[in-house]
């Protein structure tokens, strides 16, 4: 059973957004700015670590995910204008930096979670054993923070036959053809992207480059990166106490729920209502739409979100009996708190419409959550709009994905 969230948690201020936001001292806005001595140019390696912090705070927060691009904006912001390349650090000293953030607002999960990273990287590895997979990037490196995901290179000429083996193995999946251009070349680049526990992402190459090597955008040497055979020794050595084939086992049997979210919610796509009640269609643009109408209610709120997304997905199952039907299939996913949202949420219609009984109310309103649960009510009577700009369900998905991670 998932352990119930803070309610209406919200994270702490971190001191990189605190420093995001603070005014400049030389806003072209100041009316002070004429009285003002312009300040003393910066020597150039205090500059360059103000900029490695500067573009290192963008890449924590991912407002940038480029080191160039972060860098650039970091030194036009700092130096006003025009920034001279000396004073450029170089990404290594920006991923360091990054490093600090991570050790800083993470602690111990980070280097916890690298492990299970690992672990999970190996078994993907082995399900795609034919195809040479070589593990890359910050799990390889140990450079991991919130967020990071398991970079994993992949040697074939068929993206469909990498295709197939996620298909088989029932991990929904997204293609992603990125066109770059390189030494004045241009090439696609193919990109799988899934989240087992962790997010996921395979490069797919030519078989002929499986042994070519590949350069760091980080250090400008060959990248680290680890066979299968590789890192099961690597492992070894790196976690001696740990049962390698027992942690691969207890992966494989882990269920990620958010798959099962996915899984309930993709079939009310052909679920019409009412015309009468529900002008907007189908259950599950009804369904995003009262979870986006909640996410600006309650944005830190998982437990309250998911009661919103998830409300109707017994619709899909019976719709004689859609709550007990819904909630028997997400009775292991969900937590109490939840559960007892989109029991009642039928309830809530009636407690705002005034023909619910006295003693049924007071019931309601003896729980600490009766307050969410009429704005579940509110939630759901908003989300029957016809032409609403309703998100599609990855983003739902992703958006609690990262609040689960942001909110422990």
């Amino acid at each position: 059973m998932v352990q119930p969230l803070a309610t209406n948690h919200r994270p702490p201020a971190t001191f990189f957004t605190a420093y995001r936001q603070l005014p400049s001292a030389y806003s072209s806005q100041d009316p002070r700015r004429e009285n003002m001595v312009a300040p003393a140019p910066m020597p150039s390696d205090k500059l360059r670590r103000e900029i490695a912090f500067e573009a290192a705070r963008l890449m924590y927060s991912r407002q940038e995910s480029e080191y160039y691009t972060a860098k650039m904006k970091a030194g036009r912001k700092l130096c006003r204008g025009w920034v001279k390349p000396r004073d450029l650090p170089s990404n290594a000293e920006i991923r360091d930096a990054i490093q600090s953030f991570a050790r800083m607002h993470e602690g111990d999960q980070r280097t916890a979670n690298l492990r299970e990273m690992r672990v999970a990287a190996l078994r993907v590895m082995r399900l795609l054993e034919r195809f040479r997979p070589r593990l890359i990037g910050s799990v390889m490196t140990g450079h991991v923070r919130r967020g990071s995901d398991i970079d994993i290179h992949i040697f074939s000429d068929s993206v469909e036959a990498v295709v197939a083996v996620l298909r088989e193995e029932g991990i929904p999946h997204d293609l992603e053809r990125k066109q770059v251009r390189k030494h004045g070349e241009e090439r696609v680049f193919n990109h799988l992207h899934f989240h087992d526990q962790f997010p996921f992402e395979l490069t797919i190459y030519a078989s002929k480059q499986a042994h070519y090597v590949f350069k760091s955008s980080v250090t400008g040497k060959a990248i680290e990166r680890a066979s299968i055979a590789e890192l099961e020794q690597f492992l070894a050595v790196e976690y001696p106490s740990l049962d390698l084939d027992e942690a691969v086992a207890e992966v494989e049997e882990r269920v990620d729920r958010f798959q099962i979210y996915e899984m309930l919610l993709v079939p009310l796509e052909q679920v019409k209502q009412s015309k009468k009640y529900h002008p907007e269609g189908d259950v599950l643009y009804h369904s995003l739409q009262v979870f986006d109408i909640a996410r600006e209610e309650r944005p830190y709120d998982e437990e309250f979100l998911l009661a919103a997304l998830l409300h109707d997905v017994g619709k899909g199952i019976d719709p004689d009996d859609h709550v007990s039907a819904g909630l028997e299939a997400l009775a292991d996913y969900i937590t109490p708190r939840t559960a007892w949202l989109i029991e009642h949420h039928m309830e809530a219609h009636a407690v705002a419409d005034g023909s619910i009984g006295a003693r049924a109310r007071r019931r309601l309103e003896a729980s600490e959550d009766f307050e969410e649960l009429m704005l579940l009510e509110e939630c759901d009577d908003a989300g029957r709009e016809p032409a609403y700009d309703a998100p599609d369900i990855d983003e739902a998905l992703d958006y609690l994905r990262d609040l689960s991670a942001m909110c422990g």
